[in-house]
């Protein structure tokens, strides 16, 4: 087993089922639909470059977000030198944008920019001068919560950068499912050589009933962070990896880490 030192961080919030931030879910879900009508050839004139971005407003209610409209969308695609800006502008709106995002968060305001840049047909590296490795945000929180710094595609489970943000998100899912908080951020820090961690740190936002040293109890009861035990537990030698390269790492079906654990609250 090798692993390194960092900190990682998982993140969870009641705000929708999968408990993430809407802003990602709903930027998720708009790139998932480009894609699937340009393999479907409906979209006959897209190519695979394709980037989207929610933004939203929110009510903090006590520390809990709470999404209450879409306030801007920007999607930008790659495409045929055969189709119209106008064509596809409208192409977009009608069967991503009107489709995707549920009516109750749009309204008369909501911004909508449809390559806002104008033509997009070069697309790729060809397009933008060098390749960075996998935008961790967009595979991890859209920018909500935090990020230890770490990619996760490129490293294998027995890396803590991509196996301890599995078992942060799955302790923060686990909290909020068990309707412990509301939302809650959790961070896990790892030393070479040594198998504990360091330490293990819960933010509620002031959404929960329980102090943190209690939420902490309840995490160091019914979660063993070592990373060895992370892979037996959440089963990270089978090879799920390829899923994991597009629409981001959470929020999804399918993975272990997305299942919340059921939780001894009690001493």
């Amino acid at each position: 087993m090798h692993f390194f030192q960092g900190i990682m961080f998982g993140y969870a919030t009641d705000e929708t089922e999968e408990c993430m931030p809407l802003t990602v879910v709903l930027a998720h879900k708009l790139n998932e639909k480009i894609a699937e009508l340009r393999r479907s050839d409906v979209f006959w004139w897209a190519r695979p470059d394709s980037k989207t971005q929610v933004t939203c407003e929110y009510l903090f209610n006590q520390g809990s977000a709470v999404p209450k409209r879409v306030h801007t969308i920007v999607v930008s695609m790659q495409h045929s030198e055969k189709i119209s800006l106008e064509t596809l502008r409208s192409e977009v709106m009608e069967k991503v944008v009107k489709v995707v995002i549920p009516a109750k968060y749009i309204d008369a305001n909501t911004i909508v920019h449809i390559n806002p840049c104008g033509l997009f047909v070069i697309g790729g590296p060809m397009g933008d001068a060098g390749l960075t490795g996998r935008k961790i945000i967009v595979d991890t929180y859209g920018g909500w919560g935090a990020h230890g710094g770490g990619a996760f595609s490129g490293k294998d489970f027995t890396k803590v950068d991509r196996s301890a943000a599995y078992a942060a998100r799955w302790v923060a899912k686990s909290l909020v499912k068990a309707g412990l908080c509301k939302r809650c951020l959790v961070q896990v820090s790892y030393a070479i050589g040594l198998a504990e961690p360091l330490s293990i740190t819960v933010f509620d936002y002031g959404t929960s009933h329980k102090s943190q040293k209690e939420l902490l109890d309840i995490i160091r009861r019914n979660f063993d962070l070592r990373p060895g035990k992370i892979v037996k537990d959440l089963n990270l030698r089978q090879p799920i990896y390829q899923r994991t390269s597009t629409y981001g790492h959470f929020g999804r079906t399918g993975f272990s880490w997305e299942e919340a654990k059921p939780l001894q609250t009690d001493n």
